[in-house]
């Protein structure tokens, strides 16, 4: 087991900007996940897999349980989940989640961003197809055989496992299934006792491009506008 391969990050804005992002963020998963599954976490796995993000980043608890239970509202908003595809700068390909109530005010606030930024809004399936959409557990590796856990996770679809970094640096253990095997991965390791640090659906490059320093600013000033836009949740690059 090595060192497992990660994209670099985008760490432009301030720490606190990025709480709240993060906030807001969980909290529009914490929506589509009780509009989709009700709002038992005991019956709802995307619901758990919000806790445990809420978790990493230090969510308040009340508020976790204030969004749940809005989401059960009759009057919550209803958001979409739209995937935007397109180029920064020097090439490099971009994925966009988002989670809105406003289709043509999302499109047209990504599609400024990514003109202003000197890259290129394409169309569906223009970039996709460099990407994986993957599983992703990050757990803390103490108490853990490493070895032992990916022996015993290979039949509940474990992919790929090795060391990586957490939200704040430290280190752990990353385990990658296919995005079918998510919710196999996610019961075995519920079974076992372990509760990740998180557990996300991310889409992994199957190729990466290596820039300069000044480049690869160019790509992550892009990277960090579109992260701080409202209606998007996350953003995937193949920045090495």
């Amino acid at each position: 087991m090595g060192r497992i391969f990660e994209v670099r990050k985008s760490t432009m804005f301030a720490r606190w900007d990025r709480m709240a992002k993060q906030f807001t963020r969980i909290g529009k998963e914490i929506v589509i996940a009780v509009k989709a599954g009700g709002p038992d976490p005991d019956t709802n796995p995307a619901l758990r897999r919000c806790y445990l993000n809420a978790k990493a980043v230090n969510m308040p608890k009340d508020r976790v349980e204030a969004a749940i239970k809005r989401a059960s509202g009759k009057d919550m908003t209803n958001y979409d989940e739209i995937l935007y595809e397109g180029y920064a700068p020097h090439g490099v390909a971009v994925l966009i989640e988002t989670a809105t109530d406003n289709h043509v005010r999302t499109v047209a606030n990504v599609k400024s961003i990514f003109n202003k930024g000197d890259g290129a809004l394409g169309n569906s399936g223009s970039v996709s197809f460099q990407f994986k959409k993957m599983g992703v557990f990050k757990l803390n590796p103490a108490g853990l055989s490493a070895d032992e856990l990916e022996l015993e996770l290979i039949d509940a679809g474990l992919d790929e496992m090795g060391e990586g970094s957490g939200e704040n640096g430290e280190d752990v253990l990353v385990l990658r299934c296919a995005f079918t095997d998510f919710g196999n991965l996610q019961k075995a390791l519920e079974d076992k006792g372990i509760t990740p640090i998180s557990s996300e659906l991310e889409w992994i490059p199957t190729s990466t491009v290596e820039l300069n320093e000044e480049q690869a600013q160019d790509v992550l000033k892009l990277v960090d506008k579109l992260e701080q836009d409202d209606d998007v949740q996350k953003v995937f690059h193949n920045l090495k």
